[in-house]
C-alpha cells in the first residue's frame, strides 16, 4: 500500500488532500498541531490504517518524531501547513513577518528535508509543496505570505535538482481563488464571491477538491516525468490581465 503524510492535514485544503489521497489508495498520516484534530480527520478517511500525527512543522525534533511514529518512509509527503497575516507590509510587525516566514518557508524545508532523507535509501518518492497564486503575482495586503510562497516555489526547484538523481520528484501546486481553507472567510461575503468568481476566466471560484486532485496527480505515475514544476490551479486568472482591461470595440 502507498503511504502519504500531509501537513496541516486536519482542516481546509489539507483535509481535502488527505481525503483524496485515501481515495487514491494511500494510507495517510494526517499531521497537524493538535493530535485530537488530526486523529478525528484520520478516522473519517476512506479505507483503513490512517493515523493522526502531532507536530509543529517549525520544530525539527517534533517532525522527526512524527515521521518515526508513522513507521515507514512515505511514498508521498505534502507540505500544506501554512499561515497568513493580512495587512500592508509597512504596517506589519517584525514578529508577524518572521512567524509567517518560519512556518511557510522554514517549516516546509524541515518537513521536505525529513521526507527526502527517508526516501533516499528507497530511491523513490514524491514531495508536493503548496505555494499560491501569490507566488506568481503577489497580492497587496497579504503581508509576508507572497514572499514566502515565492521562496517555496524556488525551494521546490532547488530540491528537485538535488533529489531527482536519487529517484525523488519534487513539485508544487499554486492554488488561486479557492473557496476553502484560509480564504473561506473572504468568500463569506457574497459580493466578494461574485466579484472574484466573475474575474476568473472559467467564471467560478476553485474548490479544495480542485487543489487535491492536482496534488494527487503530481504524485501519480501519470506525472512520472514531471519534477521541479509549479502547477497553477487558478482557472486561468494569473494570465487574465488583458481580459480585465477595456479594449476599443468597432
Amino acid at each position: 500500500m502507498k503511504t502519504a503524510i500531509v501537513t496541516g492535514g486536519a482542516h481546509g485544503l489539507g483535509a481535502a488532500i488527505c481525503a483524496r489521497a485515501a481515495k487514491a489508495g494511500y494510507r495517510v498520516g494526517v499531521l497537524d498541531l493538535k493530535r485530537d484534530e488530526a486523529q478525528a480527520c484520520a478516522a473519517k478517511l476512506e479505507g483503513t490504517g490512517h493515523v493522526g500525527l502531532q507536530a509543529d512543522v517549525t520544530n525539527e525534533h517534533q517532525v522527526k518524531a512524527a515521521f518515526d511514529e508513522f513507521g515507514v518512509a512515505p511514498d508521498l509527503v505534502v507540505n500544506n501547513a501554512g499561515i497568513v497575516r493580512f495587512g500592508p507590509l509597512v504596517e506589519h510587525s517584525i514578529d508577524d513577518f518572521r512567524l509567517v516566514v518560519n512556518i511557510n518557508l522554514v517549516g516546509t524545508y524541515i518537513v521536505a528535508r525529513e521526507a527526502g532523507n527517508r526516501m533516499i535509501p528507497r530511491g523513490s518518492g514524491s514531495i508536493v509543496n503548496l505555494t499560491s497564486l501569490n507566488a506568481v503575482t503577489p497580492g497587496p495586503g497579504a503581508g509576508a505570505y507572497p514572499a514566502t510562497k515565492a521562496a517555496v516555489a524556488n525551494l521546490t526547484e532547488h530540491l528537485s535538482l538535488e533529489l531527482g538523481p536519487l529517484g525523488i520528484r519534487v513539485n508544487c501546486v499554486a492554488p488561486g481563488f479557492i473557496d476553502a481553507g484560509m480564504s473561506a472567510p473572504i468568500y463569506a461575503d457574497p459580493k466578494v464571491r461574485a466579484l472574484r468568481g466573475g474575474a476568473v476566466p472559467l467564471r467560478s471560484l476553485g474548490s479544495a477538491e480542485d487543489v487535491a486532485n492536482a496534488v494527487i496527480w503530481l504524485a501519480s505515475d501519470e506525472a512520472a516525468y514531471v519534477t521541479g514544476h509549479q502547477l497553477v490551479v487558478d482557472g486561468g486568472v494569473a494570465h487574465s490581465v488583458l481580459l480585465q482591461l477595456p479594449r476599443k470595440v468597432d
